[in-house]
C-alpha cells in the first residue's frame, strides 16, 4: 500500500504527477490524502508523527513514512522504473538529480521568502523588504528553468512525463503568487502548457483542482 500525503498547490504535487504515472505504465495504485494547511492538519500529533518537519509531502510505504522530495522521487523511480521518470544512463540521472535538488533546495526556498517573509523578519518594513529581494531573486531562477526547458521535446526527458515537469509547473505557478506574469516567460508558460496536457499531469491537476496563472497584475 501506498499512500501519498499532499496539498493543493504544494510541492507534493511532483510526486503526486509521479504516483499518477506509475500508475499508467505499472498498475500500481496509490492512496492520496489530503492534508489541509490552513487548517494546521499539518501540525496535528498524528501527522507530526509520520513528519516532525510539518511539512507535505510524506509518502508511507507499507506503513512506513518517506519524507522530502528528492528521497520520495529518487524512491518512485528505483521501485517503478518502467515509468521512465529520470534518466537510466547514471550520467544523465546524475545530472536530472542535479537539477531536481536545486529546484528543491534553491529555487523553493527562495519561493517561501515570498510567501512566508514573516518567517524570516519581524517588522513590516523588514517583511517587505525580504519579500522584494526574494521575488527578484525567484525572477531569475525562473529564468534558468526557461532556458533548461528550452531543449524540451517536447517535455523535458522527452515524450515521458518526469518529477522535472511536475515541479517546472509548480515553480512558474508560484511566480504568479511571487508578482511574476507567466507571460513574461513565453517560453516556459509555452513548455508547462504542453505538460499540463499529459494524462498524468491532468489528472493531479483536477485532484488538487489547481491552475497554472496565479498572477494578478497590481
Amino acid at each position: 500500500m501506498i499512500q501519498l500525503y499532499f496539498a493543493p498547490g504544494a510541492c507534493s504535487f511532483v510526486p503526486h504527477v509521479g504516483l499518477e504515472a506509475i500508475r499508467a505504465a505499472a498498475g500500481a495504485d496509490f492512496e492520496p490524502r489530503l492534508v489541509k494547511l490552513h487548517k494546521g492538519e499539518q501540525r496535528t500529533p498524528e501527522y507530526l508523527a509520520i513528519n516532525p518537519n510539518a511539512q507535505v509531502p510524506v509518502l508511507v510505504v507499507d506503513g512506513k513514512p518517506l519524507n522530502q522530495i528528492v528521497a520520495i522521487c529518487d524512491y518512485l523511480d528505483r521501485r517503478f522504473p518502467e515509468a521512465g521518470l529520470l534518466p537510466t544512463e547514471p550520467w544523465a540521472r546524475a545530472q536530472a538529480m542535479s537539477q531536481l535538488a536545486w529546484m528543491n533546495n534553491t529555487a523553493h526556498p527562495t519561493f517561501n521568502h515570498v510567501f512566508m517573509p514573516e518567517r524570516y523578519a519581524d517588522s513590516d518594513a523588514a517583511r517587505a523588504e525580504v519579500r522584494a529581494r526574494a521575488a527578484t531573486a525567484f525572477r531569475g531562477q525562473l529564468e534558468r528553468v526557461q532556458q533548461w526547458c528550452a531543449a524540451a521535446a517536447p517535455l523535458w526527458f522527452g515524450e515521458r512525463v518526469s518529477f522535472h515537469d511536475a515541479y517546472a509547473f509548480t515553480l512558474l505557478r508560484w511566480g504568479g503568487f511571487a508578482g511574476i506574469d507567466p507571460e513574461s516567460l513565453p517560453g516556459y508558460r509555452a513548455y508547462v502548457e504542453r505538460v499540463m496536457s499529459a494524462p498524468a499531469v491532468a489528472a493531479a491537476l483536477a485532484r488538487e483542482r489547481i491552475k497554472l496563472d496565479t498572477y494578478k497584475a497590481a
